[in-house]
């Protein structure tokens, strides 16, 4: 029987390749085609139309990498055709390669009156005309001629990840325009077929119903008249009408289909090209939509709705009314589909704030699912942000990329860093770009790891990353297995639907408490440096520019310059796109972000600057030129955080010869730095504690191979270890710098083809020393790490998250443990036994690893070490080639001292011509007020956000320099929850909102 069944699926597979298929067209003719090359970057439809279009004939050669033509397509329809009106097609292969969706040749079909009819795109390449016989049409197709960067997973080099170094000659051949009249029910019975034959694949060998299918099968083949299949092809579909009309047992799996398109909003592609993939992805579901009352389909990312109604407005208008009617579901609730593990805490929240504004501002909807599917591991923040921000559901898909274990459940509750919880669903189909195939459903039921509890899961389906989402096909499949015997049950419909049904039947779900660590992608803490100092310095100088100019506005009645700052907002959020953040993309995506940045850093410094000043000319004293700013939550140098005023420091500092190195010394720590740079003992000089291990030394830089296996700029693999070299030789080491306030050491390192410049620094009073590293770094496929030995003995580390820290293991004891072999904090970690601690904070570098170490005479210590650099070839060969800067500080003390550490290297003192007095201050230092602005509806209210910081139960009173009416307790999105108050009971890590009512 199982070669008989061997036998029909090739029987089978046979007939609809060489008879169906060729019999899906009933007849053909071919049009008249002109065509005109864009010169440079798109241009939109009014300005195409009037191009100097030339005849084009199919068969030539069109496109560069990252071009556009404008083909304008005439054509009759014929007369003597007998065709419904859903029957004749425009066909067009643009040069469609078997590649993936999405990553190849795309076009946006236009009527003339500048309508998007849809896009043409492999595997959905028709558009439906609405010339009937003897009617003549007249349409433009866009035609993007994208190359395909590396879909194959080779990993080769290449250059055309930028336009400036990409070829310029054509890369895809015309292949086809055609008038088609299609013949449905011939297309009616490859969809039973692809539903039956994709079935009976997953059963069992000696299952009936398996046996069943496959008779069917051969019946319907014997029921198609090879030679006139137009005619027969009804008698075919007679043939499968039983076994597709047999109901399925009601334990079936349930799956709710949703329909969807992950549409990476830069990666192998510009964020330009991001911007028409959406609209030509939105014109299929559009379209889809027209020939399908049934079909629904969820959307993320307020970012590509933005997009559309800025540059589609139309499309925009069209998805609007879809979005009423409940077809068209935002999901997500955030600007973009984020990264979650590198974001800031404001950043993090504003996410949600700005998306689900956009939502409810332009369609008066509210979702209340996060959709991540694809981001690179999850923070244990995420659930108490996503609450706050009204969200009662989450779903991602990635974690079933796991590399060394598998997750324990697909639906659960996860439980965050602070308590809060969120129901949770990892599809178990294991994509987030199904085709609704047989295979496809019986993975889900099989892999459902929470048999016997529940029995329900969601299926996104649709072509994505590249776009194109759903296909005629997919909603065709869906309809044939809705109640189907041997499959899973399956039924369209929007993701509140699938999450209200898996609460009922699955309630209590199981826990899972602290972060969804990615076993995969652990280089997408490090790669790209430059976008990855561009983020961390973009939220910094935003967190000064809002509350400068919010102290600005309520001190001297400045205008709050509402629209740059969420404008920039906007910028740096679409920028934590997920391949954008992490360094996975192309380099001209990387290119753009750095330009990017820049721009916001030119905007936010000149509102930090007309804030300061307006502050400066209200003050009645004279002004003070010593005066600087401390944007801080806490005091540096005196300085009040959130104010500003003359600093004060400590005892002085000073440098002292020591053998062939130095000592840095003031009255809290004493640093030894040896002839190599390199630094064997940093002493607590109040307890005579050491902090470095006897016979290690830190500041030790170290230079790894770095050649993954797969997914060059996304994976550092563990094998990395086997090839590290230490890098001692020191070309030179000077003091640099030598006064009460300061002391510093200059040293210079040469290897390979790159160059390591460090200036390491104690100022007076503090107990961190700093140590700024700048390399030009030439070299490729390398790792550079800077690690710090530290006596403590403990079994975890603290790595700063949004709002709060998580404490990972630093032992190996599972295999959970194994795989957490690198990892991401945000400016600081800390490693602690009790009574002592050290931690390291740093401006940009997102990657670690902490491991423990067996200690000569017993016991282990603790090496704490920051990832610098990577050079991965691909997707950008150049990837983070040149000149870098980045900043670390080993300060010894509690987890406080590497939170304040962490804020003073992000939050660097800034010259200010007055004093000024902190607008909010807390009088805990464990009760943190991260964000001062005003209210994002306009009403000149003060809103706080405030989060407890060690991890404990505390308590804080907020001074609150400035007259208001009352304090609201609010979410992110700063509606009222609740009465406010100034006096502060918090659980650990928990994040609070406040606003002041100040009219």
């Amino acid at each position: 029987m199982y070669q008989q069944n061997q036998l029909a699926e090739l029987r089978v597979d046979r007939f609809v390749r060489e008879r169906l298929t060729p019999a899906l067209e009933r007849a053909a003719v071919p049009v008249t085609v002109e065509a005109w090359e864009v010169p440079d970057e798109p241009v939109p439809f009014a300005q195409a139309v009037q191009g100097p279009f030339e005849p084009f004939a199919v068969g030539r050669p069109w496109g560069r990498p990252w071009g556009t033509v404008w083909f304008r397509v005439t054509g009759t329809v014929p007369a003597e055709w007998q065709a419904a009106p859903d029957e004749v097609e425009l066909v067009v292969d643009l040069g469609f390669s078997a590649g993936q969706v999405g990553f190849q040749a795309e076009g946006l079909v236009w009527a003339t009156d500048g309508t998007i009819l849809k896009a043409l795109e492999p595997l959905n390449n028709y558009v439906r005309l609405q010339a009937a016989p003897g009617e003549s049409f007249e349409l433009f197709v866009e035609a993007a001629s994208n190359p395909d960067v590396g879909s194959d997973w080779s990993f080769r080099p290449t250059p055309v990840g930028r336009k400036s170094t990409a070829p310029t000659d054509s890369i895809y051949t015309l292949r086809r325009v055609d008038v088609v009249h299609r013949d449905r029910e011939v297309w009616e019975l490859i969809q039973d077929i692809f539903t039956v034959r994709t079935l009976a694949a997953e059963l069992p060998a000696t299952s009936p119903r398996r046996a069943a299918l496959f008779a069917a099968l051969e019946d319907a083949v014997t029921a198609v008249d090879p030679f006139d299949v137009g005619a027969t092809a009804a008698a075919g579909r007679e043939a499968l009408a039983a076994v597709l009309a047999s109901p399925a047992a009601a334990t079936a799996h349930r799956v709710f289909a949703v329909g969807h398109a992950h549409i990476d909003s830069a990666w192998l592609w510009p964020v330009r090209e991001t911007i028409r993939k959406c609209a030509r992805t939105f014109s299929n579901v559009l379209d889809l939509m027209d020939q399908d009352p049934g079909f629904v389909f969820a959307c993320s990312s307020a970012q590509q709705f933005a997009w559309m109604q800025r540059f589609y407005p139309e499309l925009f208008e069209r998805i609007r009314v879809r979005v009423a009617e409940g077809r068209f579901v935002p999901v997500g609730g955030m600007w973009v589909e984020s990264d979650t593990n590198l974001p800031g805490s404001e950043a993090m929240a504003r996410q949600f704030v700005e998306g689900k504004r956009f939502f409810l501002e332009e369609f008066g909807y509210e979702p209340r699912e996060v959709w991540l599917p694809d981001s690179f591991g999850y923070s244990g923040a995420l659930p108490q942000i996503a609450r706050e921000a009204g969200m009662d559901h989450f779903l991602t898909q990635k974690i079933s990329w796991n590399e060394t274990n598998r997750f324990p459940h697909h639906t659960f509750e996860w439980e965050g860093i602070d308590g809060t919880r969120i129901f949770t669903h990892f599809p178990p189909v294991d994509t987030y770009n199904s085709i609704l195939s047989g295979g496809e459903l019986a993975h889900a039921e099989q892999n459902f790891a929470d048999k016997g509890r529940a029995n329900t899961s969601l299926v996104p389906f649709g072509f994505g990353d590249g776009g194109g989402g759903p296909t005629r096909e997919m909603v065709a499949a869906a309809a044939r297995t809705a109640d189907l015997e041997g499959s899973p049950t399956v039924r369209i419909a929007a993701p509140s639907a699938f999450f209200a049904a898996a609460r009922a039947e699955f309630d209590p779900a199981p826990v899972w408490a602290g972060e969804l660590y990615l076993e995969f992608h652990r280089g997408t803490y490090t790669s790209q440096a430059r976008t990855k100092q561009g983020n961390r310095r973009s939220e910094a100088l935003l967190h000064e520019a809002e509350l400068w100019a919010a102290t600005a506005a309520v001190r001297t009645g400045a205008a709050y310059p509402a629209e740059e700052l969420r404008e920039a907002w906007r910028t740096v959020l679409l920028q934590q796109f997920h391949d954008i953040l992490p360094g996975s993309s192309i380099g001209w995506v990387h290119d753009q972000a750095v330009e990017n940045y820049a721009e916001v850093a030119r905007s936010l410094e000149d509102v930090i600057g007309r804030s300061l000043a307006a502050l400066a000319a209200e003050d009645e004293h004279e002004s003070a030129a010593a005066a600087v700013a401390n944007a801080s939550p806490f005091a540096v140098d005196g300085i009040a955080p959130g104010g500003a005023g003359v600093p004060s420091r400590g005892a002085d500092a000073r440098v002292e010869r020591d053998g062939d190195g130095f000592r840095l010394v003031n009255d809290r720590i004493a640093v030894t730095v040896d002839a190599e740079g390199l630094i064997p003992s940093i002493v607590e000089v109040a307890t005579g504690r050491q902090a470095v291990p006897a016979g290690a030394r830190a500041n030790l830089l170290q230079l790894f191979r770095d050649t993954p296996t797969q997914w060059d700029a996304w994976d550092v693999d563990i094998e990395y270890r086997l090839s590290g070299e230490d890098l001692t030789r020191v070309e030179s080491l000077d003091v640099a710098a030598e006064t009460p306030e300061a002391v510093s050491l200059r040293l210079v390192r040469r290897f390979g083809a790159s160059t390591v410049t460090q200036t390491l620094t104690l100022a007076a009073g503090s107990s961190a020393l700093d140590i700024e590293t700048h390399v030009d770094w030439h070299e490729r496929q390398r790792m550079l790490k800077l690690g710090f030995p530290v006596d403590v003995h403990t079994a975890s580390a603290r790595s700063e998250i949004q709002f709060g820290h998580i404490e990972r293991p630093t032992h190996t004891n599972t295999s959970w443990d194994v795989a957490r072999f690198e990892t991401s904090a945000h400016r600081w970690v800390h490693v602690s036994e009790p009574g002592f601690g050290v931690g390291i904070a740093n401006d940009v570098s997102y990657g670690h690893d902490i491991t423990r170490h067996s200690r000569d005479g017993g016991g282990t210590y603790s090496l704490v070490r920051q990832t610098l650099l990577r050079a991965p070839l691909f997707p950008d060969p150049e990837a983070d080639q040149g000149e870098h800067t980045l900043r670390s500080s080993i300060v010894v003390g509690g987890a406080d001292a590497a939170i304040e550490a962490g804020y003073r290297l992000n939050l660097p003192l800034r010259p200010a011509a007055a004093a000024v007095e902190p607008l909010v201050a807390s009088s805990s230092p464990a009760v943190v007020v991260e964000t001062v602005k005003l209210a994002e509806d306009g009403s000149g209210d003060v809103v706080v956000r405030l989060y407890e910081a060690h991890g404990s139960r505390a308590e804080s009173t907020l001074a609150v320099g400035f007259p208001y009416q009352r304090i609201q307790r609010t979410d992110l999105l700063e509606r009222e929850t609740g009465a406010g108050t100034t006096t502060l009971a918090l659980r650990p890590f928990e994040l609070v909102t406040l606003r002041f009512v100040r009219g």
